[in-house]
């Protein structure tokens, strides 16, 4: 790879040990959310690593610092929800197996499951490592672009509790059979339907900045990393809010009324006002 930084090879080919060790584990197993058990852990190490071969850089630092608040953050969340227990599988993936021949499915495990997301968690990692070759000196703009990642971590953080503690309450009202609403569009689910997938997007795009802002380059390699995350985020929204209008009708008059990704002032349900007027 000579177009990119020596730092870089070394983190590139454990991103390949990554993706066979989790395609094996799921041949074995028969459980395909090794990737995601490892989505949160992997991009702290790349960064780290990053980190430490620029020397000291304080910019890559910072940058190794918010890559493992974010891993911290995302490895608890998953972990409270059995991500990590036997047979914590996503249910897209169960989804899928139904809709694919097992050749089928075996090679979409191989090349998407295991193989594409490895390699675009390590791509949305490698604007620390072109930060690393960066000569402008870290300063106001660089502790800005810092905040504002904070920001959105603390946002993805609230959406995912006010998720949880929805997901929480609608278990033990069900167990003492006490009608339940099918899904949360209070708090920030009122003026996003994902306000969790919103910030998870932004804060790797604040990532891409920090290190084009750096070099002062904005068209290079480490654009794609964010770019291919916001196509996944995209098809990923789509496959979930598919499986939920399925599952609940009533979806449909929340995806009307409420922002699909960036949050906004929800449109008014006219349905809802007709019916009250009436």
């Amino acid at each position: 790879m000579p177009s990119l930084p020596p730092l870089v090879e070394p983190a590139f080919w454990a991103c390949i040990g990554a993706i066979l060790l989790c395609w094996v584990l799921s041949v074995l197993t028969r459980e395909y959310s090794w990737v995601d058990r490892l989505w949160s852990v992997m991009p702290p190490l790349y960064v780290s690593w990053f980190a430490w071969g620029s020397h000291g850089d304080p910019r890559v630092i910072a940058m190794a610092s918010l890559a493992a608040l974010w891993g911290v953050r995302l490895t608890y969340n998953f972990a409270r929800k059995g991500g990590y227990r036997k047979g914590g599988e996503d249910y897209r993936w169960v989804e899928l197996r139904t809709r694919m021949s097992p050749l089928a499915f075996q090679v979409f495990n191989f090349f998407f499951t295991a193989g594409f997301q490895h390699l675009l968690v390590f791509a949305i990692t490698l604007p620390a490592a072109a930060a690393a070759q960066g000569e402008r000196p870290f300063g106001a703009v660089d502790l800005a672009l810092c905040a504002l990642f904070l920001a959105f971590l603390l946002g993805e953080t609230l959406a995912d509790q006010q998720q949880w503690n929805f997901q929480h309450e609608k278990k033990q009202k069900r167990s003492r059979g006490e009608p339940v609403r099918s899904f949360l569009d209070e708090g920030l689910f009122a003026y996003s339907r994902h306000p969790n997938f919103f910030c998870e997007q932004a804060q790797w795009w604040i990532f891409y900045v920090i290190g084009a802002w750096a070099r002062d380059v904005w068209l290079d390699y480490t654009l794609v990393g964010p770019l291919v995350l916001t196509a996944l985020f995209h098809g990923s929204t789509k496959f979930t809010e598919e499986l939920s209008l399925r599952k609940y009708p009533e979806y449909a008059r929340y995806q009307a009324r409420v922002s699909r990704l960036i949050p906004w002032l929800p449109r008014v349900d006219k349905a809802r006002e007709s019916a009250i007027a009436e």
